[in-house]
């Protein structure tokens, strides 16, 4: 293999006569849309590859991308976390999109759209982003997602301006090797499915991509990796195959013992206190977990505007679905609140206006929705790492 360097951002890699041109963009740069543009015009390849998934691109080149979004389906299919994850990084990439002027995925549109200018084939290469994220949330421990997505909300709605040179500096190799750590140390298994199984992903779609000679457009964090596992599929490494990359695994027997440890700890505690200090001990106990939980359950939804009902129906579940694997307080906040505030037509076409604000994010009913059910869960959460010890303290005395 020859490794030739074109720019910064351009690797030109030969493999016994095939070559394949590596473009790394910053995905929301004009420079990054010109300069894919142009290698495309200028090396006139055999296909060209983009680092998106046809579902992605299919909404990408379509205007009302949130029309059809069944809020309802979402939340009785567990999927509110992934949903909200995905509306935040939407959002972040639309704040920066809208300081320098470019629509986050522009560089892949431009890519498919300079392709079927000129007549060559294009390939979606990407993971189905639904199963990116499943993959990630089924490694992931409720607190976990609450930590992530509290950064992403963090960092999505910061009043720090970003400028277009900023952008750009993005795609230098070292920034972004900075960035990938500091994922990887503040929590491993989302880094490791977001970008370590993608990078594999994408290195086995694009070796097995027709042509002699291809353009792949990716972001620039993806270039070490799929360079490193391109070499590794030129070797003959059959390792590097797509195996369960495309499935979500399944909960694991640990993780739901796990999920029933909580309510036998609190119902054990509970039981404890009646034996000690009679059924008036046990009520009390029982009270007290009722008001913790739920209490810091209804919090929660206040502070993501939920209306009144749906705060009382936080408090009156939390205690409850705090006790179950099966259903989360979350959930049921969620429908209560979308069945009293039913999203209107506005609220979808203005969706991917209003992700882009926090203000948006509250009047939006769609997005309010989502909060009430992050919030809510969270609140049911915190509720249990503190009820727990309380009850363990009273039963003691």
């Amino acid at each position: 293999m020859s490794d030739v360097h074109t720019t910064d951002t351009v690797k030109r890699l030969v493999f016994a006569g095939r070559e394949i041109i590596l473009v790394g963009t910053a995905h929301v740069s004009k420079q990054s849309v010109e300069e894919v543009r142009g290698v495309i015009r200028e090396e006139a390849p055999d296909g060209v590859c983009v680092e998106i998934d046809p579902q992605r691109l299919s909404a990408l080149r379509q205007e009302e991308r949130w029309s059809n979004l069944d809020v309802y389906r979402v939340l009785r299919e567990g999927r509110g976390f992934m949903l909200l994850a995905n509306l935040v990084l939407s959002s972040f990439q639309r704040r920066i999109g809208l300081e320098t002027g470019v629509k986050p995925g522009e560089e892949m549109k431009a890519a498919v759209e300079s392709a079927e200018e000129l007549g060559i084939p294009y390939h979606t290469c990407d993971r189905d982003v639904q199963v990116t994220l499943r993959r990630a949330w089924a490694r992931t421990s409720l607190w976990g997602r609450a930590k992530l997505l509290a950064a992403l909300l963090a960092s999505a709605f910061e009043d720090e301006k970003i400028s277009a040179e900023e952008v750009e500096r993005l795609k230098r190799t070292d920034a972004l090797q900075a960035m990938m750590e500091e994922l990887a140390s503040y929590l491993p298994e989302v880094k490791e499915v977001l970008i370590d199984e993608r990078d594999v992903y994408l290195a086995r779609r694009i070796w097995e991509s027709p042509g002699r000679k291809l353009v792949v457009v990716v972001g620039a964090g993806h270039l070490e990796g799929i360079v490193r596992h391109l070499e590794r599929c030129a070797a003959g490494d059959e390792g590097v195959a797509f195996g369960d990359l495309e499935t979500v695994p399944p909960s694991g027997r640990a993780g739901k013992v796990l999920g029933w440890l909580v309510p036998a700890v609190v119902l054990g505690l509970i039981a404890g206190g009646v034996v000690r200090h009679g059924w008036e001990g046990g009520l009390r106990m029982f009270l007290l977990w009722v008001g913790v939980n739920g209490g810091l359950a209804g919090l929660g939804t206040i502070l993501a505007g939920g209306h009144p009902l749906t705060i009382l129906a936080g408090v009156l579940s939390a205690p409850f679905t705090s006790m179950t694997p099966v259903v989360g307080v979350g959930l049921v906040t969620g429908l209560v609140e979308a069945s009293l505030r039913r999203p209107r037509v506005g609220d979808l076409e203005r969706l991917n206006e209003d992700i882009a604000s926090w203000k948006g994010f509250f009047r939006n009913r769609v997005t309010r929705i989502l909060l009430v059910f992050f919030f809510s869960s969270v609140g049911s959460v915190i509720g249990t790492f503190v009820g727990i010890p309380w009850l363990a303290s009273f039963l003691g005395g």
